[in-house]
């Protein structure tokens, strides 16, 4: 591709400077100045050769959630795999797998958002977490909001980002390169935060 945002020279990006064009999509979309890059005709027909995505999205299966849209990018960008609660189950992780062993994908992102009905059902029927397998998987991260003085809900949402996070730096210990990045989208401000805490190089 020959253009700055061409899938080549995007696809080249250092983990940091993906995250760079994350938070500048992200800028663009919490002010209404969306670019919509990348989608036009032509584009999308030279895709059909193959992808090279530069970063992945683990991400909550809301519909007020888009990563394409509250990061401004456009089609070949993200490799995103969605769940609700972002809960990385068994197929989500080998999807992320494939991005990064197999696409060359060197940023992962765990997104999670305010207002999120999986958290939501998680604090009010924490009874029920043994029997439906979403709860059980926020147990964890609805007891450790519960234990600091932040707002519960978003306490539980940055949470479990958190522990997403550190399971897959985990699952992904040794892959030379690799930035793993925890944020949380405002649905209201349609602001991306990102976590510093949540940031795992590869060791």
């Amino acid at each position: 591709m020959r253009d700055l945002w061409g899938v080549r020279l995007m696809g080249s990006l250092t983990p940091e400077q993906a995250l760079q064009a994350l938070i500048e999509g992200n800028r663009r979309h919490r002010d209404g100045q969306h670019a919509n890059p990348r989608r036009d005709p032509a584009f999308r027909a030279a895709l059909a050769a193959g992808q090279a995505p530069w970063a992945a999205i683990l991400g909550c299966s809301d519909s007020r959630v888009p990563p394409e849209i509250i990061f401004d990018q456009g089609l070949g960008d993200l490799f995103v795999v969605r769940t609700a609660g972002h809960v990385c189950d068994a197929v989500a992780l080998a999807s992320l797998r494939y991005a990064v062993e197999h696409l060359g994908v060197r940023l992962l992102v765990v997104l999670g958002h305010t207002h999120c009905g999986a958290i939501k059902a998680a604090l009010a029927h924490p009874e029920g977490a043994r029997a439906d397998p979403l709860r059980a998987a926020l147990r964890s991260a609805v007891e450790e909001a519960k234990a600091s003085a932040e707002d519960l809900e978003l306490g539980a949402a940055k949470a479990h980002v958190r522990r997403t996070v550190n399971l897959l730096a985990q699952a992904f210990t040794g892959i030379p390169g690799l930035l793993i990045v925890g944020a949380v989208y405002d649905l209201t401000s349609g602001e991306v935060t990102f976590l510093q805490e949540g940031f795992k190089p590869a060791v």
